[in-house]
């Protein structure tokens, strides 16, 4: 009786454990997702660069397994000022979560890159490649590459 006992209380700290593990995400599971397809604050300044000269280049819709990744990009002076994901995967929860943290990033990285060749985040590889290949398009369409 006192081994079964015992090993129910393992069982029950160790789940204790395991439900009170962080995500990498900084988020609870129960928290409400992000709106990844509306513009970031981040990038709300895409309007006003357009409006002050600069020209909006729209890059290909490309499909990935999780759904559509489409990039937006503002040119001024032959540079890339601004990056936005007009479209990212958000047809779960998880999506969601996922692109809420990558797509900021991306966004930043392809600015800071001022090319396709940029890193990708880790643990939203799919949204990475798709959001690089229609960076390239977009790029391509500029006549920056």
């Amino acid at each position: 009786m006192r081994r079964i006992t015992l090993s129910v209380l393992g069982t029950v700290a160790l789940l204790v454990v395991l439900l009170r593990y962080p995500t990498s995400f900084g988020t609870s599971l129960a928290s409400p997702p992000v709106a990844v397809n509306s513009p970031p604050a981040s990038n709300a300044r895409v309007a006003d660069v357009a409006a002050a000269g600069g020209t909006t280049v729209t890059g290909s819709s490309v499909d990935t397994r999780y759904g559509t990744v489409q990039v937006q990009l503002t040119i001024s002076g032959g540079k890339i000022t601004a990056a936005r994901a007009m479209q990212a995967p958000d047809s779960s929860g998880r999506d969601w979560r996922i692109n809420a943290y990558a797509v900021p990033i991306l966004n930043q990285q392809a600015v800071a890159a001022q090319s396709a060749h940029i890193d990708g985040v880790t643990g939203a590889t799919v949204t990475s490649e798709g959001y690089v290949a229609s960076l390239q398009s977009a790029i391509d369409q500029a006549h920056l590459s």
